[in-house]
């Protein structure tokens, strides 16, 4: 845990193992985020087909649903960091795997398929070790200021990713942001090397039932009422927002953006983010919890909405950062929230059974965009969309455990 100074939590700015860990990953976030936006331009100019590009990022978040479970119990026995070391490592060498084959020009979509299973599958056990590394480098109270800042640096690599990323891609190749990439995982890898905290606290050897342990994580977030709705809250969003990049970018190149306008749009977009982290701890100070969950819920929808009837295509980028905003605000509230309530001995498991509901729809809305965009255009997979947030803003407004939540400050597991 950080240090205490006169009673005092010390500074995370003057926290030497946070910072190292923020750093670590704000590098390590700006290298993914510049390759992962070349990605769909990349398998367009391969396939000429957004169904391929949607499948792609649904391969990739497939790990949540396969997996999850098992590696919240495993995360929890394991040496924490030596997982997050090893997962960036073999995130490291397949990018770099794609950057060697798209120089040589043999890079197929189901090199990129293959990629996008294992490095998801990688990124499930380093995220899940990685949240809970939070909790051991900062203090409790500490937790909403520590997920605001982390929203906020992650916010400037959104406005930045983009641009870097389609910037790279058509000026020096169409390998360079995935060499980049490459080295921001190396960046990481060594970052997590400095850190002097251990990231779980010492274990008495017991005997293992991993059935049981994962039974242990889904039992303690069931009974939470706020914790289980937030769940299956972020699944329902991410059934629709896990398709707007490429619904974005379809509708951009219909409207007659390069390639780097795209990017520029991306960034744009991520603004909003930073917004969002700059006020999501005083949103939370003077609104309910409810309130601030449910106009969220509802301002998704008229924003999602307006996708269809942009007439310009650097608006889109304003949509995106307004909806971006909003999320941000959600994921500071969730994150902080939940964290704050589980028990040190669980967050492993709480956290990947959280993730396991929350991802649980998002390769399957992937697949489903990627189609609907294929074979009928923007506007009616817009219309589609549509009328799934608005069920799920409906049922939002109407569930009283949202209503009557706490505030953070007086949570309390029931």
């Amino acid at each position: 845990m950080s240090e205490i100074n006169n009673g005092k939590p010390t500074s995370l700015w003057h926290n030497r193992d946070f910072m190292l860990l923020w750093s670590g990953q704000i590098v390590s976030t700006l290298g993914t985020e510049s390759s992962s936006i070349v990605y769909p331009l990349l398998i367009l100019a391969i396939t000429n087909s957004p169904a391929a590009a949607g499948i792609a990022s649904a391969i990739q978040t497939l790990p949540y649903l396969l997996i999850s479970l098992p590696a919240g119990a495993l995360i929890d026995r394991w040496d924490r960091k030596r997982v997050m070391i090893l997962c960036d490592l073999g995130r490291g060498v397949l990018v770099a795997g794609i950057a060697i084959a798209t120089l040589f020009k043999v890079l197929t979509i189901w090199q990129i398929y293959l990629t996008a299973l294992i490095d998801g599958s990688l990124f499930v056990l380093f995220n899940i070790a990685e949240i809970v590394a939070v909790t051991r480098v900062v203090p409790k109270e500490q937790l909403p200021r520590a997920s605001g800042q982390n929203e906020a640096a992650f916010g400037v690599v959104t406005i930045t990713a983009p641009t870097v990323g389609t910037f790279l891609y058509g000026t020096f190749g169409r390998a360079v942001p995935f060499l980049f990439d490459a080295v921001s995982y190396a960046v990481s890898v060594a970052s997590l090397m400095f850190i002097k905290t251990p990231f779980q606290e010492k274990r008495t050897v017991t005997e293992r039932n991993l059935r049981k342990e994962m039974a242990e994580g889904l039992r303690w977030l069931w009974n939470q009422p706020v914790v289980r709705f937030l769940a299956f809250l972020a699944s329902g969003l991410n059934f629709v927002w896990s398709s707007v990049p490429l619904i974005a970018i379809v509708i951009a190149k219909q409207l007659g953006a390069t390639d780097s306008q795209i990017g520029l749009i991306f960034s744009i977009a991520g603004i909003g983010g930073i917004i969002g982290s700059i006020i999501g701890g005083q949103v939370q100070k003077r609104f309910t919890f409810g309130q601030v969950v449910i106009t969220i819920a509802w301002g998704l929808v008229a924003l999602f909405l307006s996708f269809a009837i942009v007439p310009q295509f650097f608006l889109l980028g304003v949509i995106a950062a307004l909806s971006f905003m909003l999320i941000t605000i959600y994921n500071v509230l969730s994150i902080s929230y939940r964290l704050a309530l589980i028990p040190e001995e669980l967050q492993g498991r709480v956290n990947s059974a959280f993730r396991f509901l929350a991802f649980a729809f998002r390769p399957i809305g992937m697949t489903i965009g990627g189609f609907l965009l294929d074979q009928f255009g923007a506007t009616p997979t817009i219309l589609v969309f549509f009328v799934w947030l608005l069920a799920l803003a409906i049922f939002i407004t109407s569930n009283q455990h949202i209503r009557n939540a706490r505030p953070i400050a007086q949570a309390t597991t029931d």
